[in-house]
């Protein structure tokens, strides 16, 4: 079987379909266009739409939902792809745009599923309403329906569009047990409408809240595949029309230098969507901005295969205002010396780390960065410890006695078979190790688990159950790095070295070995490596 070992220059390599047409909005030039968005309806869209003569609902059915700038495009390329729609590249993102910044979400509006906004493949959904989930992700993501906003009449209108577009809904697994239609209409619909209506006090408290300011200095943090944790300011200039241009410089936590230069282009006064070249390879960042312009999180990742990527945050800076953004590592064994690096903005002063934590030496110190060797005493308090750096606050370091289990992250994750001169290039996954120590009631897997948080692994690959082992899963189904953690699924189509010439799909579990003193602790995940997919939506 031949197997790619991951390499973060080379993937650029490889195609990758879904990927954001979004990106392609850091070109935007609002002035430059001749028409302005509602111009742009009137001219590609009242074919089939109309005016109503409502200043405040200009058009019929567009005026009556209200969704992302990733659903804005989904609904467009919908329009193209069925309905005939002709609309030049420039109009259409202008036009989403336009929507997104008038008919969008507010902030609080989605709290809880942002995941397919930044192309997480491997999240597990657990929305409020189990009744919707369970009718939504029959087919899609349930966070593809918590993302839209609509009234009654609409949520209505898109069941009966279920039925017209895709007729056999209801013979499909899950659904023909039941009367699926009359259960969605008179079940689902008025469930929708009372948890994601069209007008909402969170909609209409951000249309009139002043949008932040987002030009400035941040201090950045975050993680990727195979190089690690990285910490950088990004510099961030104003160009216009919600447009930003960004630099980053910093370090990856090994010592190697990161600079990168990009567009960032802001939907709805707080949905940044940003290409950046980081040290010659392309990613792209998708981040939601808090409300009050002074922090931003969400997901950067690679633009030719969004499944590796991982969490950055940003804290802006401010004139004489320090803060501590985290401590690497974060956590500190009892009786142990360890070198701790405590990263955050306009750092001065005394390090404190806890009660029974001595600071021994400082390696380096700079505003962003204080190195120190530190030591927990034999007796340290187990548990969170603040850290503070003179008046600077905000970080905290664990101490624990011993460690009890490791956690695999993501624990359910799937991977797609691909390559082999195909066109779809294998869908891989990344993986950490999360640490945990048993807590006051020395039982692991308990709720007062002890978080150390992110540590170095050793990764193995094994069979999932007695099936998989049967049908030799671990020698065709891919392959780990022991390092990194990245996995990488076998190739795609027949293999006539398995039984009957199946494909190189299978079941298996990532297994992540940590080192802590004389100990060794294993934990494990399901992982299934199944086949490609030939569906793209923009939102899962």
């Amino acid at each position: 079987m031949k197997t790619n070992k991951f390499n973060w220059k080379t993937s650029l390599s490889l195609p990758r379909g879904g990927v954001l047409a979004l990106a392609g909005l850091m070109t935007l030039s609002v002035p430059a266009m001749a028409k302005d968005a509602q111009q742009i309806i009137r001219d590609r869209c009242l074919g089939c739409h109309s005016e109503t003569g409502n200043p405040q609902a200009p058009f019929s059915r567009i005026s009556q939902q209200r969704k992302t700038p990733e659903g804005w495009e989904m609904t467009l390329n919908r329009m193209q792809a069925l309905r005939g729609l002709k609309i030049a590249a420039a109009e259409k993102r202008v036009l989403i745009k336009y929507l997104a910044d008038t008919q969008g979400l507010a902030p609080a509006e989605t709290v809880g599923v942002r995941y397919v906004l930044e192309q997480e493949r491997n999240a597990v959904e657990n929305l409020p309403n189990e009744a919707i989930a369970a009718k939504c992700s029959s087919c899609h993501s349930g966070a593809r329906a918590a993302l839209q906003r609509r009234n009654g009449s609409e949520w209505e209108k898109l069941v009966h569009f279920h039925m017209a577009q895709f007729p056999t809904i209801e013979l499909l697994a899950g659904a023909r047990d039941h009367a699926w239609f009359d259960q969605t209409i008179n079940t689902i619909v008025p469930a929708l409408a009372k948890d994601y209506p069209l007008v909402s006090e969170q909609w209409s408290a951000w249309q009139a809240a002043e949008k932040p300011v987002l030009s400035g200095s941040w201090r950045l943090l975050g993680w990727l595949p195979e190089k690690g944790e990285f910490d950088a300011r990004l510099s961030v200039r104003a160009q216009g029309d919600d447009q930003y241009s960004i630099e980053l410089d910093g370090q990856y936590a090994d010592g190697s230098a990161l600079a990168g230069k990009g567009q960032a282009l802001v939907y709805t006064g707080y949905e940044w969507r940003a290409n950046v070249t980081l040290d010659g390879v392309e990613l792209r960042q998708v981040l939601a901005a808090s409300e009050d312009g002074l922090s931003m999180q969400g997901r950067m990742f690679l633009r030719s295969a969004n499944e590796l990527g991982g969490m950055i945050k940003a804290v802006k800076e401010q004139p004489q205002v320090s803060h501590i953004l985290s401590v690497s590592p974060s956590y500190l064994k009892q009786g142990e010396r360890k070198t701790l690096s405590v990263l955050g903005s306009q750092l001065a002063g005394e390090v404190v780390l806890g009660r029974g934590i001595k600071v021994l030496k400082v390696l380096s110190r700079s505003a962003d960065r204080v190195t120190v060797i530190a030591e927990a005493s034999a007796t340290a308090t187990v548990g969170t410890h603040p850290v503070g750096v003179g008046k600077a606050k905000g970080g905290s370091l664990v101490v624990y006695d011993q460690l009890a289990r490791v956690e695999v992250l993501p624990a359910e994750s799937i991977a797609r078979v691909g390559g082999n001169d195909g066109k779809l290039a294998k869908q891989k996954v990344a993986y950490r190790a999360v640490g945990y120590a048993a807590g006051a009631d020395g039982k692991p897997g308990t709720e007062d688990d002890l978080r150390l948080g992110y540590m170095p692994a050793r990764w193995t690959l094994k069979a999932f159950d007695e099936v998989a082992e049967h049908d030799q899963d671990l020698n065709y189904a891919g392959v780990i790095d022991p390092l990194s953690g990245v996995f990488v699924p076998g190739d795609a189509g027949p293999n006539p070295a398995r039984k009957m010439s199946t494909n190189n799909v299978g079941q298996l579990a990532a297994v992540a070995t940590v080192t802590d003193g004389e100990q060794r602790i294993s934990g494990d995940n399901h992982l299934l490596v199944t086949v490609p997919t030939f569906m793209f939506p923009v939102i899962q």
